[in-house]
This record gives C-alpha cells, structure tokens and sequence, in this order.
C-alpha cells in the first residue's frame, strides 16, 4: 500500500463533515459522463462507500441535487437510475474545457460584466455575488462583476441552476473591449481590485501541498501497489478539488498575474496525477459503475481527449 495515498483517503473519511452533493456533481462529471452520463444509485452508492459516505447521505444528496435541477431520474422496475440533468450537463461541460485542458486558454482582450440593476436588498446582492464568485467572477463593487472570459449565456444559466432565476431582471450583461487611453487605469489595476489573487494563490499551494507527495507515490515502480479501487477514489478527490479551484479562478491572462503564479504548475500537477490514475481507475469503474438492468456502460472517447495535448494513452488510440 502506498502511504501518501492512504493518508490523502484517510484523511477525506475523518472529516466532520462532507458537501456529498457537490462530489456526486464531481464524480459524475468525471467519471460517469464519459460513460454515457447515466448511473444506477445503487452502484453510486457502492463507488462512494469507500469514502466513508453512507447510503443515507448519498441518498439524500441525490434527492436534493434532483430537486435543484442538478440531475433527473429515470426508474427501471424498482431500480433507478441518475443522469445530470441538461443543465447539469452544460455546467459541467463548461467546466471540464477547463480541468481538462494542457494549458490556460488564451484571452481575447475582452472583458465580461453584470451589472446589478434595480432595488435589491443586501441579502439578494449577496446571494448573487456568492453565485457569480463561483463562477470566477471578481467584483469591481457591489453593483459590477467582471471576468475575462465567461460565457456570459452559461453564467445566466448557472444563476439559474443556483435558484436566482427571478432576479436576472436585475442583471444588465456585457461586454467590453478594451479602450483604454494613455492615463486610464490598467487591466492590471482591474485585476488587482476585483479579485484577491493572495487567497487564490494560497489555494493553489494547499493543493500543491496536498498532491505532490500523492505524485511522487505514483511514479515509477513506487506505484506498483495502487489497488485499482485506491486509483478511482484518490482520483474523484483529485478532480473534485480540483474544480472547486477553478470555479473560484477567473483565468486571467499571464500578463496580469502576480510573478510565480501557481496555477499554470498546479495544471501540470494535476494532468500528471490524472494520467497516472486513468487506467486503474477506469478498471475499477468497469467493474463497479452499472445501470439499473445491470449492464456496464463502456468509456468513450471523450476520456481519451482529456489533457489531450502530450497525452500518450491519445496517441495510442488514434494510432489504433
């Protein structure tokens, strides 16, 4: 057994407590979507257990992410199965261009903001402002969000998924070039004032911190122990808390960066983990992830496009 790799699982099931409903969103994102995005409860149950989340807890979290619009049930017999809903779907993919990608997309010099128009109270702007801060939106004040690169329809969509559709009324999109004269204040200087790049930034080396000893357990022959089971759980934490990241990262140009930023390096950090959990991990899910009938979706190509840019297993496939 590999030490990091226990200590990193052991660690998630002391916690006191767990947000379950936003793993299940991770897990089926990573893992169930590029298997055709269904999953029968009860083998999401059984890939969790191991995480120390009990069927009462998933149960829960799965009537409450269908009742918010997150996924929707289809029943076989007494059985049921779970798929994102459409716009669970949406929101994912969104996001997956970003976890998955090599590198930070490049900006088009344009920026993306909401303003908040009308009366609302504290309470509301505050709601929005959460929402829109999970979508990596940085606040100029308390009436204007910014970002650089959003879609700003997916960003209304999301608002929506989080319950805040009767206020998008209060909320006036756009978009800005960027026009600024000789003696105007920078994109730099927008940067510095929407977002705290220090917290980000900080978050970034947790994560660092928390999954380099994890990568350097999995190279070379140090990896030989990894039970398939281990790969799929350390995995599903990996992407997990990797996308929380950057549900807060607005993705900014590196031409606006604080020197050193981590997050080109965490990208790498994680692309290199990732790889080296795929076919474990995927082996497990064959024989643990099924539908209500029984059967075993089978991975689609779409798994073999991730980080795709210097992907081996990509290669081989294309070369097959």
């Amino acid at each position: 057994m590999l030490g990091p790799i226990d200590q990193h699982l052991d660690a998630f099931r002391q916690q006191r407590s767990v947000q379950a409903g936003s793993l299940i969103i991770s897990l089926f994102g990573d893992a169930v979507l590029p298997r055709g995005g269904t999953v029968w409860l009860g083998s999401l149950i059984r890939l969790l257990e191991p995480l120390g989340l009990n069927e009462r807890l998933v149960r829960t979290a799965v009537f409450r992410l269908v009742k918010d619009g997150w996924l929707e049930a289809t029943t076989q017999g007494r059985r049921s199965n779970y798929a994102l809903s459409d716009s669970g779907r949406r929101r994912f993919e969104d996001a997956s261009r970003l976890i998955y990608a090599a590198q930070a997309p490049e900006w088009d010099r344009r920026w993306r903001l909401i303003f908040l128009i009308g009366e609302l109270t504290a309470k509301e702007r505050e709601h929005i402002r959460r929402a829109l801060f999970w979508q990596g939106f940085g606040a100029l004040n308390d009436g204007c969000f910014i970002h650089p690169g959003a879609d700003l329809a997916a960003a209304f969509d999301g608002l929506v998924a989080d319950g805040l559709g009767p206020y998008l009324k209060n909320l006036m999109p756009l978009q800005a070039a960027d026009a600024r004269t000789g003696l105007s204040a920078s994109n730099k200087d927008i940067a510095e004032q929407a977002w705290d790049l220090g917290d980000l930034s900080a978050a970034y080396e947790r994560f660092a911190a928390t999954y380099v000893p994890l990568l350097v357990a999995l190279s070379g022959d140090a990896s030989a122990g990894l039970r398939d089971e281990d790969a799929f759980l350390v995995r599903t934490l990996l992407i997990h808390d990797y996308r929380r990241l950057l549900l807060r990262d607005p993705e900014l140009p590196e031409v606006l960066l604080p020197t050193d930023w981590p997050g080109q390096r965490v990208r790498l950090l994680c692309k290199d983990i990732y790889r080296r959990l795929l076919g474990p991990s995927e082996r497990h899910l064959d024989q643990h992830l099924s539908l209500a009938d029984g059967s075993v979706p089978v991975a689609g190509p779409t798994l073999l496009a991730r980080f795709r840019d210097d992907d081996p297993l990509l290669s081989l496939h294309r070369a097959g």
